[in-house]
């Protein structure tokens, strides 16, 4: 075997050695249903996708993990804009693959007992929404959905900055709110 062959075969195998960064779920995408063990104001219970929808759109917002930096500003911003969240019949809820012990402790601290965390410690969830970190198979990736009741996500936004995950979100429930009044 030549030498350039040779480099190519391990190329190759190197790159089919680290995961394929997939795209976050597109907007008209179905969302895909799920149960997971959450955790609001410290409390543990199961919180169904299609058991929120039911309610109204839902807020999907993967973080990589708790009580990091970035993760902290964001669970802090979206406790703040929970009034207006309820407001306008939407669920938040934040997804890690931290497990349950952590996130009963984030929910209270950094969440301030205002919407649900869940825990995704598979990845199964994560990997489902494609929002595993590129690189970095054991945390999600910085990504919010909104999704309507029909289980149609409606808006995806992606960024490592923490910053615009809740006007982005608050933006696109208000879109959908503004086209489908209550009856």
């Amino acid at each position: 075997m030549s030498k350039s062959a040779a480099a190519i075969l391990f190329a190759f195998g190197l790159a089919s050695a680290v995961p394929a960064y997939a795209a976050p779920l597109a907007p008209g995408a179905t969302a895909p249903d799920f149960s997971a063990a959450a955790t609001m104001a410290g409390k543990t219970f199961q919180f169904n996708l299609d058991r929120a929808l039911k309610s109204g759109p839902v807020v999907l917002y993967f973080y990589p993990a708790a009580f990091t930096a970035g993760c902290t500003i964001e669970a802090h911003d979206f406790a703040t804009a929970m009034p207006a969240f309820h407001a306008l019949h939407a669920t938040v809820i934040g997804v890690s693959m931290d497990g349950v012990a952590i996130l009963k402790k984030f929910s209270v601290s950094e969440c301030r007992s205002r919407f649900p965390v869940a825990s995704d410690k598979s990845g199964a969830i994560s990997r489902s929404f494609h929002a595993v970190m590129p690189g970095d198979p054991h945390y999600a990736d910085r990504i919010s959905y909104v999704i309507a009741p029909d289980h149609k996500i409606i808006a995806t936004y992606r960024s490592e900055n923490p910053d615009h995950h809740v006007a982005t979100t608050m933006a696109a429930v208000k879109a959908w709110d503004a086209k489908h009044p209550p009856a």
